[in-house]
């Protein structure tokens, strides 16, 4: 069985990538089964500097904050700030301790150094402003997208003033309540002040879609495309914040497709740019509907990997990823008659495995589902094995190396 499976296994490269797909998607995710491990991020490294330098890919999006991330992109595209200012204030949850990542935003800074605008490599965070412990105030992409506007229509178009949301937004640490995310009484997002602020923010959206011919002609490339991610941010938060005062049982499937909405469309946003390489936790990335249980209650929901794919098709690939051991959280050798444990006995430390040659290989004997003991790692789901375009193996995380904050 295991020289068959290594029949249909490959170094992790940009070629063997390309050479099992129909053709190049716009959107090549890469997914991961745990954060915090650099092993992880650096097999993601390696590959997007393939990518660029074979394969024309110009963009990287990740799973962090959109509007921080411009904050790297600003850095790796001109130049502004210091490497550690980006490190700090461009990343969410946490990814900024990591070292791949810090290596990630070193590496495109330098390639882009001397290059023109038309062959810099771009940074992109494509999740939502939002943490477990809360969502973020509506502020910064609301004011950013009226300050837009405001500098490039006529007055007497804009809804409202910016006077008007400083008043109807109020204190930003009213917004982010941790005490909100388990009891919807302590959320602001149905208040009137939020309500007429999801109206506005509509409105403003509206204005930017009526307005664009003269906006598009008014405006760097640039300037347009971060337009339309506050606009996308702002109306998303808003209906995040609503749905965190919501009350009936379907509510934490609501947030959890809020979520994996404002995802899919920033990366449909990007797809427009030319092709990109999307690296985030494989549940954000697969293909088929989402599932989990807190405590009693089930949830489901479509991923942004799902969301997108049913836009683009072909256009869109997912490779997910296994990790053979996490010895430093219990997660140890994979039993044989598991996805993982199958790919863990091959010889060498890593492979890209084509999913659809792995399947035919296992033809009626359907792996066992791998359970971990730890809650941080997520194994493959051998019923989702023919929705794969391939599996990375990476068979062992290095103990002791992991700086993801809540693992």
């Amino acid at each position: 069985m295991t020289t068959r499976i290594e029949d249909a296994a490959h170094a992790v490269d940009a070629a063997a990538v390309m050479g099992l797909l129909p053709a190049r998607p716009r959107l090549l995710a890469l997914g991961e089964p745990t954060h915090g491990e650099d092993v992880l991020l650096d097999v993601r490294n390696d590959l997007f500097r393939q990518l660029v330098e074979q394969e024309g890919y110009r963009t990287i999006a990740i799973e962090s904050d959109c509007l921080m991330g411009l904050v790297v992109d600003d850095h790796v595209t001109s130049g502004t700030g210091t490497l550690d200012e980006v490190m700090e204030r461009g990343f969410s949850h946490g990814f900024g301790a990591s070292a791949a990542n810090r290596e990630l935003v070193r590496w495109m800074r330098a390639y882009n150094d001397g290059r023109p605008m038309s062959e810099r490599v771009r940074f992109a965070g494509f999740d939502g402003p939002l943490e477990i412990t809360g969502a973020a105030s509506p502020r910064p992409a609301l004011t950013a997208l009226h300050a837009y506007l405001a500098a490039r229509v006529d007055p007497d178009l804009l809804p409202c003033t910016v006077d008007t949301l400083d008043r109807l937004l109020g204190g930003d640490d009213r917004w982010p309540n941790p005490a909100a995310m388990m009891d919807p009484s302590q959320s602001v997002g149905r208040t009137s002040e939020a309500n007429q602020l999801r109206l506005l923010a509509d409105d403003l959206v509206a204005l930017l879609d009526a307005q664009t011919p003269h906006l598009i002609a008014a405006s760097a490339q640039d300037d347009w495309d971060r337009a339309r991610l506050y606009g996308r941010t702002a109306t998303g938060l808003l209906r995040y914040h609503s749905w965190m005062a919501d009350t009936t049982s379907g509510r934490l499937s609501r947030l959890l497709g809020q979520r994996a909405t404002m995802m899919a469309g920033n990366l449909l946003a990007l797809a427009e740019r030319g092709p990109t390489l999307v690296f985030a936790h494989n549940g954000h990335l697969q293909r088929d509907r989402s599932t989990m249980r807190m405590g009693d209650l089930p949830l489901e929901w479509w991923s942004a990997g799902a969301i997108v794919e049913a836009r683009l098709g072909g256009a869109y690939a997912f490779l997910a990823t296994a990790l053979g051991t996490i010895r430093h959280h219990g997660v140890q050798t994979p039993s044989p008659d598991t996805v993982e444990g199958l790919l863990h006995a091959l010889p060498e430390d890593r492979y890209v495995v084509d999913a659809r040659r792995l399947a035919a290989v296992l033809g009626d004997a359907t792996p066992a589902p791998r359970v971990s003991p730890w809650f941080g790692y997520s194994p493959l789901d051998p019923a989702h094995l023919a929705s794969y375009d391939a599996i990375v193996i990476v068979k062992d995380a290095p103990e002791g190396q992991t700086w993801w904050p809540v693992a």
